[in-house]
């Protein structure tokens, strides 16, 4: 009786951990060897400052939930202690914080792997991943390179119609003389 109470436990981790995966827009894997408490509770402030959920994570439950949502290739790093940093909608805040923070670390903390609009990606690619600007600035970026050619288009339009003000002003000035 007992074991089936502890496997519908498990199965319905597994549910919620699959909720979050398919809900997330970007996730971070890291091993959190090392990490003191109070340097756990630093990174977790900031961590939910950004809207990062983070939790440490069973590799058995996250493998089976990672499977379920077709996050193929996670399984091969879910080995030691495991924690998941997820975010709904911010597809970079996660891997910069805890890419910071192992660089800033003596311990065993390290990234793993992570995944971006549900493809895994390896390490190396969460770290570039930490390099690029904040969604925001990337929106503001875009837009401004869409509105550098309309803003030329206004200005010419507006020089084109100063002259024709011009001459206009030039022809009514020259019949009321």
């Amino acid at each position: 009786m007992a074991s089936e109470q502890i496997l519908k436990q498990k199965q319905e981790l597994v549910e919620t951990l699959v909720e979050k995966l398919q809900k997330a827009v970007a996730g971070v894997v890291v091993d959190y060897k090392g990490i003191t408490v109070a340097d756990d509770t630093k990174l977790r402030k900031e961590l939910r400052e950004a809207g990062v959920e983070y939790f440490v994570v069973k590799n058995t439950m996250l493998g089976r939930a990672a499977e379920k949502v077709g996050l193929a290739g996670l399984e091969s790093v879910l080995e030691g202690p495991t924690a998941l940093a997820i975010s709904d909608s911010d597809h970079v805040a996660a891997a910069k914080i805890l890419a910071k923070y192992a660089d800033g670390t003596k311990t065993g903390f390290a990234l793993k792997a992570g995944f971006v609009e549900g493809v895994v990606i390896d390490q190396a690619a969460v770290k570039e991943l930490a390099q690029m600007p904040p969604k925001d600035v990337l929106v503001a970026k875009a837009l401004g390179g869409l509105n550098a050619p309309i803003a030329g288009f206004v200005g010419v339009l507006n020089a084109n119609l100063r002259g024709l003000v011009c001459a206009l002003n030039a022809i009514a000035e020259k019949q009321g003389a």
